[in-house]
């Protein structure tokens, strides 16, 4: 089997391009030029990496060539941003996709599509939770739209030309490996900010409560959702539990043993109060069950940030 991992030289991509050489598979990514290989030396030496820009039909049609299997992990926005420029994500990310679908069905060959989408904002504001799939999509920000159109064209592309997709509506992804001093992901920059003995900024008075999952029970998920042969196509994927910024800051301070520094700064606007993901479908379809709880992942990536700093 060749896999193609788009974005494989992120976050999750650099996880799973290593679940998939250790599971006896071919991988290859398509990843952005500027996103130098010496980044990422563990994927360098194993992987037929292809530098290129997912924008480009080109570049995709040289990396797809031959696959099996394509992972879909790209995305040119952060739902912070997204509302900033939509015609800019619009066009970076549905489009792109599309142009992929039209590749894959001129190229006629089979090929399975796993595409992560968003757990935290293709529901917008939730009416219940834990949420399940079934539950109305109304995203409040351009990057939810983007990922629930990307989940539609996939639906039709399956309708009219067949081809065969999973969807993965992921909830806060964390672990080793993520960066720290980017702008989303709670855990990894609190635990920067801290080690650092700086202020955690907190949006709102810390009651917002999400789901956090370990990268590990993720790159699983991916697995399983490839060989998954049944009817189903749209899965929750997440801890199934939620925590809110107070109790994130709380388990920080029981695993450094000391207070941590923050401050109070005005709600957002896109900041969904809660977000929890039912992921009984996953768990009875898929066979997938997560398997790190919040405190000990959390303890793994305190301790592999411990060695980087």
């Amino acid at each position: 089997m060749t896999s193609l991992v788009l974005g494989g030289g992120g976050f999750i991509g650099g996880h799973l391009c290593e679940a998939l050489l250790a599971a006896g598979e071919r991988v290859r990514v398509l990843e952005r030029p500027r996103l130098k290989l010496d980044d990422t030396p563990e994927l360098r030496q194993h992987v037929e990496w292809h530098e290129g820009d997912f924008t480009n039909p080109v570049d995709v049609a040289e990396a797809i060539a031959g696959c099996d299997k394509v992972y879909h992990l790209i995305s040119t926005t952060l739902p912070k941003t997204s509302n900033d420029n939509p015609v800019y994500d619009l066009e970076s990310n549905v489009a792109a996709t599309l142009r992929l679908l039209d590749l894959i069905r001129q190229a006629n060959f089979p090929c399975k599509i796993i595409f992560v989408s968003s757990g935290g904002t293709v529901y917008g504001d939730p009416q219940t939770n834990p949420i399940p799939e079934s539950h109305p999509t109304d995203p409040i920000c351009a990057y939810g739209i983007s990922k629930l159109a990307i989940e539609k064209y996939l639906g039709l592309y399956h309708r009219l030309h067949g081809i065969d997709y999973i969807v993965l509506r992921l909830a806060n992804p964390y672990g080793e490996g993520q960066r720290f001093d980017a702008i989303q992901g709670a855990i990894p920059v609190f635990m920067h900010k801290a080690l650092a003995n700086t202020a955690i900024d907190i949006w709102g008075d810390g009651g917002i409560v999400r789901d956090y999952i370990h990268i590990a029970d993720v790159t699983r998920a991916l697995l399983l959702a490839a060989s998954y042969k049944g009817s189903h196509h749209i899965f929750n994927i997440g801890s199934g539990k939620g925590t809110n910024l107070n109790e994130l800051l709380h388990i920080l301070e029981q695993l450094l043993d000391r207070p941590v520094r923050h401050r109070l700064l005005p709600a957002r606007s896109f900041d969904a109060p809660m977000n929890i993901l039912d992921v009984s479908k996953a768990q009875r379809l898929l066979q997938w069950q997560p398997e790190i709880v919040l405190r000990d992942g959390m303890a793994r990536l305190l301790q592999h940030m411990k060695r980087l700093c």
